[in-house]
């Protein structure tokens, strides 16, 4: 799978239930050039970079190439800065037929929900 986030993040660790959700354990380069942009002195990580963090995990663990169909409930609820809070986990359930996959995701840290969204992935050729 290509990672357009080329050092963006780390996969730490990551474990599947038995009702096929991941549990994904990741850290954030609080060094990587796109936090001196957004913002400097105030780094945030930016909801995209969480958004496609989310989309390279799920082709990881489903061994797919996929293009975001569509995306609901997608609400941002804390603030994620890399250098207080750069250790996230995130849940992913996932589903997929033949041709697409869909997962909901929650993501934290501690115990502050960061981000929750559902998307809708179409598998690609690889």
């Amino acid at each position: 799978m290509q990672t357009i986030l080329t050092d963006f993040y780390t996969l730490q660790s990551y474990e599947q239930a038995e009702n096929g959700s991941y549990i994904a354990n990741i850290s954030l380069n609080k060094d990587h050039d796109i936090f001196k942009g957004h913002f400097p002195g105030n780094p945030v990580t930016p909801g995209v970079c969480m958004m496609q963090i989310v989309k390279e995990l799920s082709e990881e663990f489903t061994g797919s190439p996929l293009f975001l169909k569509t995306a609901s409930n997608v609400k941002f609820m804390a603030i994620i800065n890399p250098f207080e809070t750069p250790d996230l986990k995130l849940q992913l359930d996932i589903t997929q037929t033949e041709e697409e996959v869909k997962v909901k995701n929650t993501t934290s840290f501690g115990e502050t929900i960061a981000l929750k969204m559902s998307v809708n992935y179409q598998k690609t050729a690889k």
